[in-house]
């Protein structure tokens, strides 16, 4: 994948970013994602690009932009022979954070060469999420006081010194309890485990470790950014349904035991990924608008060039225009 676009996939997710903020409090995040997703695929289309879109809203059936399986790319049809790039998207990971105005809304945009990034349907994923200090140290089917442990000599400090982010949800009863009784200090979220498993990845966030059940299409983009920043996480898919089996064996996984690494589920040697903060968050600061203008922070990570930068940009308005200040 040609190293030239990470600039082109950073205006995606800027553009879908600023679309969003301008939601922000409003209370419809239905409406929140919807210009978040139109104003996305505006800039995909944009693109010189032959884009299959691997993970995206939805099936076909269910969303009408950015389904999975849509093309995106001035070479779509693949007539100027650009090479096929998969690319997994969240055009607004936290919709309820967004129309709420909480923390941690962000846009996600990850890609690679086709065949880089794992099709995972929309079921759920248990995950386990730590950042390269702790790499080595976890295993998602051992106790949670066993991993916690690990992790915590990992960081040489005590387990009572974790902080562990977890999904406020009734499924994570037993997992919270479990957390609590080992003495780690527990960070209950609403949404977004998408951004957790970020701030997990980078030191200085004050987040060690992210556990329980979220997305798996989430997961997949989580590992995209994991591989860039030699972070490691396991996931393994969760059947609840029958119609869930059903999906697994239509994208031909049939083993719903397997336990995914990060090297599984974003496979790619050229693996770009980009996020955009729509509200403020612990990794990056939200959407700000003064006169004239609009600012945005983002983090730009390629696996190929190994390198992670955050990116402010400043988008100067003239005449209903944005013109871009870096």
């Amino acid at each position: 994948m040609d190293i030239s676009l990470e600039p082109d996939f950073l205006r995606v997710t800027e553009m879908a970013a600023i679309a969003a903020a301008r939601t922000m409090g409003r209370g419809d995040r239905k409406h929140s994602d919807k210009v978040a997703v139109e104003a996305m695929r505006k800039e995909l289309d944009n693109l010189t690009i032959n884009g299959t879109v691997v993970i995206g809203e939805g099936e076909r059936d269910k969303a009408p932009m950015l389904y999975t399986g849509e093309k995106v790319g001035r070479d779509k049809e693949g007539k100027l022979g650009m090479p096929e790039i998969d690319i997994a998207v969240d055009p607004l990971e936290g919709t309820n954070l967004c129309a709420t105005g909480a923390a941690n809304a962000i846009s996600v945009l990850a890609a690679a060469s086709k065949g880089g990034l794992l099709y995972a349907p929309d079921i759920y994923m248990q995950k386990i999420v730590v950042g390269p200090t702790a790499r080595g140290c976890i295993d998602i089917d051992a106790p949670v006081k066993d991993n916690l442990q690990r992790i915590a000599k990992a960081y040489d400090r005590d387990v009572e010194d974790l902080v562990v982010v977890v999904l406020d949800r009734p499924r994570h009863e037993k997992l919270i309890a479990d957390i609590r009784a080992a003495g780690a200090r527990i960070k209950l979220i609403g949404d977004g485990d998408l951004s957790a498993g970020l701030a997990a990845a980078i030191r200085g966030t004050g987040v060690h470790v992210v556990m329980g059940i979220g997305g798996a299409p989430e997961g997949v983009l989580t590992a995209a950014a994991l591989r860039c920043l030699n972070g490691e996480m396991q996931g393994r898919l969760v059947v609840l349904e029958d119609w869930h089996r059903r999906r697994l064996e239509e994208v031909g996984i049939s083993d719903v035991d397997h336990v995914y690494t990060e090297k599984e589920l974003a496979s790619g040697d050229d693996v770009v990924f980009v996020a955009s903060g729509v509200t403020k968050g612990d990794l990056l600061e939200g959407v700000r608008f003064f006169g004239g203008g609009v600012r945005v922070s983002s983090v730009l990570m390629s696996l190929a060039s190994k390198t992670i930068r955050f990116v402010d940009t400043v988008y100067m308005e003239e005449d209903g225009h944005l013109e871009v200040l870096r």
